[in-house]
């Protein structure tokens, strides 16, 4: 069966779902709100070294908080994860989240991830209140269906290796109404590139030329060694732990529930594995988060765990072609 991307090649083919960006030239930076259409079944798996992360022990399948309302990235390091709160502000101002009474005030679950591009040439003297706040408030409020990709939102300071990196998103419609997304913040040490810097590592997973149809040469030499140029990096300021990361979101329509989420995104995971290399470094706080809209049913107990795999596989494929795609735009 051919597999196409769905109308848009983007996590905007889940209905319910919207993206917004925030981006500040001034300082270098920016924020990225998914929004979702109420509150969706929700999971996390993180692998790197290095994560600053809010509101993701929440998602454990043991706890009792049901689902989540938004998820933000966003640049700034720590100092990002206040551009949560102008999310958080922005809906339960708008009355969406949980309530625990009538008529008591809604309280949005959103998630968070930072990663860190405190090193670019950008203005970071913001002093005691940094602009994340506002960001985020800004990003959730711009959120629509039309995604831009490369350097905007939380991609804008973002390096792939010492190349730019950036926001990219991809979807693949698997039939019968199910559709699998991805959005990806990226930002990792690791390469998108394989040796002669042009062939992304993703290629053979390409669609229609998405992110230029550049393949590797009948005679190019086995990448027996994809280590980047440790010296480069280091110029860079970018061989510390946590000074990289990758943050990405993989969605489906299918009415999943919280454990089969967190096998789509320890699934997912792949993905990265298959774009960057090495990935999952002491120097990256790689995650995926996992969301389901509830729309398209799984099935009975006998059909249920292999539509979940088949999720999960195809969250891997969809994630390492959103890569490429963020970085091809980037550059």
């Amino acid at each position: 069966m051919n597999l196409r991307p769905g109308p848009r090649n983007s996590i905007t083919d889940i209905d319910g779902l919207l993206v917004g960006h925030a981006t500040d030239e001034k300082i270098g930076s920016g924020v990225t709100v998914i929004r979702c259409g109420g509150q969706w079944v929700a999971a996390v798996d993180i692998r790197g070294g290095g994560p600053g992360v809010r509101e993701t022990e929440t998602l454990a399948p043991e706890n009792v908080v049901g689902g989540i309302h938004a998820i933000t990235l966003s640049g700034g390091s720590v100092f990002g994860l206040a551009a949560a709160d102008g999310v958080v502000g922005y809906l339960s101002e708008r009355d969406v989240g949980l309530r625990l009474r009538p008529g008591g005030r809604a309280i949005p679950i959103v998630p968070a991830a930072v990663l860190h591009d405190l090193n670019n040439p950008g203005d970071k003297n913001w002093g005691e209140v940094s602009p994340y706040r506002a960001l985020g408030a800004a990003a959730v409020a711009a959120a629509g269906t039309d995604v831009a990709l490369g350097s905007v939102g939380a991609g804008r300071g973002a390096m792939a290796g010492y190349v730019k990196g950036g926001i990219g998103t991809a979807s693949l419609d698997l039939g019968d109404g199910l559709i699998v997304a991805a959005l990806v913040a990226v930002n990792p040490v690791g390469s998108v590139f394989m040796p002669d810097g042009r062939t992304f590592w993703a290629w053979p997973y390409e669609i229609d030329g998405e992110f230029g149809s550049q393949r590797p040469a009948a005679d190019a030499p086995p990448a027996t060694d994809p280590t980047p140029d440790v010296t480069r990096l280091r110029e860079l300021g970018r061989l510390n732990p946590g000074a990289n990361t990758t943050l990405a979101v993989v969605a489906t329509n299918a009415a999943i529930d919280k454990l089969e989420a967190k096998r789509i995104a320890i699934m997912a995971q792949d993905g990265l594995a298959r774009a960057i290399r090495p990935v999952h470094t002491p120097f990256d706080g790689d995650l995926v988060f996992a969301i389901g809209s509830g729309a398209v049913p799984l099935g009975d107990e006998r059909t249920r765990a292999w539509q979940a795999a088949r999720i999960g596989s195809a969250a891997a494929d969809v994630l390492a072609r959103a890569i490429a795609r963020g970085v091809h735009h980037a550059r």
